[in-house]
């Protein structure tokens, strides 16, 4: 064979060839999306190919400014430019006692006001470990109180604490975490739903915690999410987070809210627990606070520091960058309004994705707070229960998720079934993008669920036309068809980027 016979290889494909062999089967995010990104601003990637993607994953929410903001950028370089010393351990730095000044003044105040903070390590679960040991330490107790539906890391006590059975199943136990339910609306535990399911939730937990025969010993900590993102975007009705608040003060029981991803405003509160008016113990805190680098910290109340001097160490808790660049996103967030406007978008987004949920039955639900959006699939041919939930569908809600990649969105699956489509873009999304991102990911649900319907029943026209209604602008079209200038224009932004 000569060598023009030989068929040109894919930009990216080499790369991605030499992942599957060298990388671990653990990869996750590598196996939705099989692209290799070279280029990224704001919330556009740019795989090698030459295609342009809008990113609603955001790095599982790391990336508040959105990718390679001139804020965070410009703090980077200034730091390099100093020569300030990149890797001091513990060592106080300025860059550290500034990106501190910022955390603390974005805290809410009366937290803040009697706060201590301690560096961890680069990942959330490192901080979720170190909650737990400062909380077992000040107790003198072990054990805690987790929920049904948590994600709290990967490491043995993180592990613990999460809900996810397949990734617990393979190993031993990792303490002694009793599990609560949480009170998710859609699929209720107690099969009511609404208020009333979070009202039994907390009632069954004052119960459980005061019964002496109920098999609680006094736990060191509960631990919980505001939102709970992995476990599907589930929201937790401020009542109840206030009731958990009660019922842990009352029993001595330390609270540690894990803010890993709704934090630096995702929600459309700089952190979750604002919007209820909780005042934890402690907060866990990753993601966006590095500015898109690796950080992670544990803040808490004061009275709980009672560790001593090397009780809980890490390598690399003194990341000169990413406290340079937390601190810049940090005070960007709240100097721009971003959890303002992330609240006022997501209502617009949600608002939207409901009407369509009207048009498109394999929208069992929609929910979310600010930009932190959840939309479950659902098998609509299926009868639903007691509470109006029909069974999730996660074989359509996969091929939902190659259907946005294919019309150049990135968004990613979560929940109990993996059925959940995940929405996390930047706080810095646009309108314009807001509303291609409603176009896509309608467009997406509507094509899929016309290819499904073909192989049962002849589809009816209800499925249609969803991809045609931006956020801000009018209503779609008639639901007699999908407006072939919509799915057009969606095919051609691919490359635009919008």
């Amino acid at each position: 064979m000569s060598l023009a016979a030989i068929p040109a290889q894919a930009p990216g494909e080499a790369v991605l060839r030499r992942q599957r062999v060298r990388e671990s089967s653990a990869r996750t995010y590598a196996r939705s999306f099989p692209i290799v990104p070279v280029r990224a601003n704001g919330m556009t990637v740019e795989g090698a190919d030459g295609r342009r993607y809008l990113d609603c994953l955001s790095g599982a929410g790391t990336l508040a400014l959105g990718h390679n903001h001139p804020v965070v950028l410009e703090a980077i370089r200034r730091t390099l430019d100093s020569g300030a010393p990149l890797h001091l351990l513990d060592l106080a730095t300025a860059e550290k006692d500034d990106f501190t000044t910022a955390l603390f003044e974005s805290l809410p105040p009366e937290f803040a006001a009697r706060a201590r903070v301690h560096f961890c390590g680069p990942a959330g679960t490192d901080a979720v470990e170190a909650a737990l040991k400062l909380m077992q330490t000040a107790t003198g107790r072990s054990g805690a109180l987790a929920f049904t539906g948590a994600y709290h890391g990967m490491t043995a006590g993180a592990l613990a604490l999460t809900g996810n059975t397949a990734v617990k199943e393979p190993l031993p136990s990792g303490g002694d975490v009793v599990r609560l339910p949480y009170p998710y609306g859609y699929r209720c535990p107690f099969g009511v739903g609404g208020d009333a399911g979070a009202d039994l939730s907390a009632t069954y937990v004052e119960r459980l915690l005061d019964d002496p025969s109920g098999g609680v010993t006094t736990p060191a900590a509960m631990v919980l999410e505001a939102v709970q993102g992995e476990g599907g975007v589930v929201p937790a009705p401020d009542g109840w987070l206030r009731a958990m608040r009660r019922i842990t003060a009352e029993r001595g029981i330390p609270l540690i809210v894990d803010e890993v991803q709704t934090g630096v405003g995702r929600t459309g509160r700089m952190w979750a627990v604002e919007r209820s008016g909780v005042v934890p113990d402690a907060m866990v805190l990753s993601k966006a606070i590095g500015g898109s680098l690796p950080l992670a910290v544990v803040v808490y109340r004061e009275d709980y520091d009672g560790w001593r001097p090397g009780a809980h160490t890490g390598t690399f808790r003194g990341n000169t960058l990413a406290m340079a660049a937390g601190a810049a996103t940090l005070r960007y967030v709240a100097a721009h309004g971003l959890a303002e406007r992330a609240a006022v978008v997501g209502d617009r987004l949600t608002s939207r994705l409901r009407d369509l949920a009207t048009e498109l039955p394999a929208i069992g639900d929609v929910r979310g707070r600010g930009l932190m959006l959840g939309v479950e699939l659902v098998d609509a041919a299926a009868e639903p229960d007691s509470c109006g939930a029909r069974p999730a569908d996660p074989a359509f809600a996969v091929r939902v998720r190659e259907a946005c990649l294919e019309r150049g969105l990135i968004v990613e699956l979560g929940g109990r079934h993996d059925a959940v489509l995940r929405l996390l873009p930047p706080l810095t999304i646009t309108d314009e993008q807001a509303a291609a991102v409603f176009d896509r990911l309608a467009d997406a649900i509507a094509s899929v669920s016309s290819v499904s319907s073909v192989s049962s029943t002849p589809s009816s026209a209800a499925a249609g036309s969803a991809g045609s209604a931006g956020v801000s602008g009018s209503a779609g079209s008639p639901a007699s068809g999908r407006d072939d200038a919509v799915a057009a224009r969606g095919a051609e932004s691919v490359r635009e980027g919008r």
